[in-house]
């Protein structure tokens, strides 16, 4: 391969031994002379680069300090704020929102439209259908009798944890493992649920209690005997065998 006119110049002075001692000037002119070679090598057709391969633009957003492991299916327009953590083998639908110092353990599965807020940690064997709020600080469960000395690690010692679609769970509320919270279900502030949750169904205290039925929209219902209309949506419910029923 020919070599340019700067180029054998500049190797030259250095065979000849005039430059002994590198400054800002010899600098500049290797740089110069570097250039006008590659310039060369390119306009005579001898060296051909390849174009960089294009980077894959994400299709959600996740804040420069969370961490998202290999394996992971996040859907479009997902955003994932400071400090998050999101596991192996996790699917996380599209539109959702994972606030600060939230983690996602693996094999989790997330709806879209889910809303998780600050400090909730989403455990192996929780699955979260569409629309689920997840309050701030909110615990997950997924072991009812954990003993440091005697270990229970993996999807086998793990009890499921369901929450369907559209549910709400207050801040600072506790779901011991093994249970479901139904369709559209309110979970008070501080509650701890213990038990199967009803589509519907309000609960408070602790243990949790059902002391009322919310409506989808979030509007608790006044008090009822068969069928009720929600004061601020207009959709209406009827009771049958102590269950709320959405319809005429």
């Amino acid at each position: 391969m020919p070599l340019t006119e700067e180029l054998q110049y500049f190797i030259s002075r250095i065979d000849g031994g005039r430059v002994e001692i590198a400054d800002g000037q010899n600098a500049i002119e290797v740089l110069e002379i570097l250039e006008k070679a590659t310039e060369s090598l390119l306009g005579s057709g001898e060296v051909q680069m390849k174009s960089p391969v294009p980077k894959q633009e994400k299709s959600y957003f996740a804040h420069p300090s969370s961490y998202i492991d290999e394996n992971v299916e996040i859907g479009e327009g997902t955003k994932i704020w400071h400090f998050s953590h999101v596991q192996s083998n996790t699917k996380i639908g599209k539109m959702c929102t994972l606030g600060q110092n939230v983690n996602v353990g693996s094999n989790v599965s997330i709806g879209n439209f889910c809303k998780i807020q600050n400090n909730v940690s989403v455990y192996e064997g929780v699955t979260l259908e569409d629309y689920v709020f997840c309050g701030p600080s909110m615990v997950f469960t997924n072991i009812k009798d954990p003993r440091c000395k005697y270990p229970q690690r993996g999807s086998e010692f793990y009890l499921k944890t369901l929450v369907k679609e559209g549910a709400s769970i207050g801040a600072n509320a506790t779901i011991i493992c093994g249970n479901t919270i139904g369709r559209h279900a309110f979970i008070g502030s501080g509650a701890v649920v213990t038990k199967d949750v009803p589509d519907y169904a309000l609960m408070t205290g602790v243990p949790a209690r059902r002391v009322g039925w919310a409506c989808e929209c979030g509007e608790i219902l006044p008090k009822f005997s068969e069928c009720v209309t929600c004061p601020r949506c207009g959709l209406k419910y009827r009771l049958k065998d102590e269950k709320l029923i959405r319809g005429e």
